[in-house]
């Protein structure tokens, strides 16, 4: 099969747009149970619709989202507006993707490691969406989570990165941007330098894997992690979180691989937002040939969430907190954030 080459070149440009990023509002349904529970609110249908509303409603975030994760109930899901959210965001001139893999599940004999489901079907499952969206999905994502102490078997690498190429190589031939995300997890107390080393493991295996099933990078994102401490060891400064992570990508990344999108991976959303500044001025001093930008979930969401709270009268309250983060992670993916912003 012949793949349009030019038409998803133009989805990773404007995916990459300058000053914009990617929101992940992709939440399975037991993850943003979790995430209604930390506001005492009951997950329902009504509650799910009514709470995406609210964030993919706000007027002007096209300005610095350039892409949104939809998960599978959310593409058919109906906005208030009366189009479903496929629609809706597509509307403003954003592109709408769609998480594609079916969760993790643990292995006999690799834990703590898990794998990613999703595989079989996927085809048919790329094929549907497109109809079920009216031809509006751009892009698909697929995560595969990977723990840093124990460090990862070769033989998990390299299982799981294959599946990660196939499942890039199904979307390319379904006329689908690949973003794949392999998510060096922040749990535990290891130090940056074993997060570090882990990174470059697992990406070098991930294009290898590519390269062995013939998907070009170029036709394809990576979503990935910072180089970070884990979360019960101290914070890092972040002067030395783009220094690691960029060296990182310049020992392990192809140079025709077009961009980068960062995941927040439980950052509190303001160190987020630093580090990526810091990262993006880091990528122009060492002349990086990847665009470096965002595509974040709780750090665009969480202040936000807290301040809706499940109630209609804190609407505009909550897409003004939304979409101060959307400005502030826009301008430091350009390295033009200042902690002092955050008081504006």
């Amino acid at each position: 099969m012949t793949l349009d080459t030019q038409r998803l070149q133009k989805t990773i440009h404007a995916l990459l747009s300058t000053g914009k990023g990617i929101l992940a509002a992709d939440e399975s349904s037991g993850t943003i149970k979790k995430r209604f529970a930390s506001i005492s609110l009951e997950s329902t249908a009504e509650s799910r619709r009514d709470y995406r509303d609210m964030l993919l409603r706000s007027e002007g975030y096209e300005r610095h989202i350039s892409g949104v994760i939809l998960y599978d109930e959310t593409v058919d899901q109906m906005s208030c507006s009366g189009h479903t959210f496929s629609q809706l965001v597509f509307s403003r001139g954003v592109i709408p993707g769609i998480k594609t893999d079916e969760g993790k599940e643990e292995h006999p004999f690799w834990g703590p490691q898990t794998v990613t489901r999703g595989l079989k079907g996927l085809g048919e499952r790329l094929r549907a969406y497109t109809e079920r969206s009216k031809g509006t999905l751009g892009f698909t994502k697929w995560r595969q989570v990977i723990v840093v102490d124990p460090p990862p078997s070769d033989g998990f690498l390299d299982y799981t990165m294959h599946v990660m190429a196939e499942q890039a190589a199904w979307s390319l031939q379904c006329g689908f941007v690949p973003i794949c995300e392999p998510e060096i997890l922040m749990d535990g107390s290891h130090s940056l330098d074993q997060c570090r080393a882990a990174i470059e493991r697992t990406l070098r295996m991930l294009y290898k894997c590519m390269e062995e099933q013939h998907v070009d990078p170029a036709l394809t994102i990576l979503k990935t992690n910072m180089a970070l401490s884990g979360k019960d060891a101290l914070t890092d400064p972040s002067a030395t979180v783009a220094t690691a992570t960029l060296k990182a990508f310049h020992h392990s990344l192809p140079t025709t691989l077009p961009g980068i999108v960062f995941l927040s991976g439980g950052q509190r959303s303001p160190k987020a937002t630093e580090n990526l500044n810091a990262c993006a001025l880091e990528a122009k001093q060492t002349n990086a040939p990847w665009v470096i930008t965002f595509s974040y979930g709780r750090a665009l969401q969480d202040d936000a969430l807290k301040l809706w709270g499940g109630k209609a009268a804190n609407v505009l309250s909550a897409q003004a907190v939304f979409l101060k983060r959307a400005r502030l992670n826009g301008l430091a993916q350009q390295g033009k954030y200042d902690q002092r912003m955050e008081k504006e």
